[in-house]
């Protein structure tokens, strides 16, 4: 059995149809269905069945996962082990961050880290979702929440400040009539963040107006004079048209963490990186970007 035909079985298992694990894994899906349909003929019987909710396991195929799983874990210590042992500063390294974070404030570490190791490319994985560090979805993640997965290096890296922000206008009509201003929030699933509970109660009488994942179109919004928006400092202060607004307490500052896998404590892109976040970011500050326009 090889493990190209695994990888497969186990794509088609998780995502429920051969349509999604061709997407997941970047193959066509006539292959997926041939590589499927020769793994059922060398296990005598199906592996799935289909119902209305797509593909799910048969009981040959649900004895035949754990195995599955098994090999993917091997695989993928494999992966890392190799990865980690790569002792030239070349090749690909897999970033994954908020997008305001990648933009605003590790975009110039990025920068040094070309400047000084051209032949290193940084693959930037801008998204809120926590990626899997231990099936290689990134190679080092930066996070405002502290790592809980099993055999992850992290440590605190800094401090953000945040702070309320308006066009000018905005800021008039808080000050005037703040049952008149809207209040632009993190969504439902973010909804317990602290600084979506300290604007509630900030502005109590103020209404919701608009909800995003992202910082980043939350400050356009921002910006297009929706709303108030708590916003990390590095992205609200260097948004022109923004200014950030006086309150008698400021909204509470967040860690950020930084992890990766512990088969990658020896990637010397990887400790390049940070090491140069590290002299960047040690006082806790974001690196200034140049000015717009």
């Amino acid at each position: 059995m090889e493990w190209s035909d695994v990888r497969i079985f186990l794509a088609v298992s998780r995502g429920g149809s051969f349509g999604e694990a061709a997407r997941s894994l970047g193959v066509s899906h006539p292959t997926v269905g041939r590589r499927v349909r020769a793994l059922e003929d060398e296990a005598q019987q199906p592996l799935f069945r289909r119902t209305r909710r797509g593909l799910v396991l048969t009981d040959a195929g649900d004895a035949l996962l754990a195995l599955a799983e098994s090999m993917e874990n091997s695989a993928l210590a494999m992966e890392r082990r190799l990865a980690g042992n790569h002792d030239r500063l070349e090749g690909i390294l897999r970033i994954s961050s908020a997008d305001w974070f990648a933009g605003y404030v590790l975009a110039p570490v990025l920068a040094e880290l070309g400047r000084r190791h051209p032949a290193v490319v940084p693959e930037l994985i801008a998204s809120y979702r926590l990626l899997d560090l231990s099936r290689r979805d990134a190679d080092v993640a930066f996070r405002i929440v502290p790592f809980s997965e099993p055999d992850i290096v992290q440590r605190r890296l800094m401090r953000i400040g945040y702070g309320v922000y308006g066009t000018a206008d905005t800021a008039r009509i808080a000050q005037d009539d703040p049952d008149a201003v809207g209040l632009i929030l993190m969504n439902t699933a973010q909804s317990h963040f602290p600084d979506v509970a300290w604007l509630l109660d900030a502005f109590p009488t103020s209404r919701r107006v608009f909800t995003s994942t992202s910082r980043s179109v939350q400050a356009r919004m921002c910006l297009q004079g929706v709303g108030l928006a708590v916003l990390p400092r590095p992205l609200g202060d260097a948004m022109p048209g923004l200014q950030r607004i006086a309150t008698p307490e400021p909204p509470p500052a967040r860690d950020v963490w930084v992890g990766y896998h512990h088969d990658l404590r020896h990637m010397d892109r990887l400790r390049a990186m940070l090491e140069i976040a590290d002299a960047l970011l040690a006082d806790g500050q974001a690196p200034q970007l140049p000015a717009a326009g």
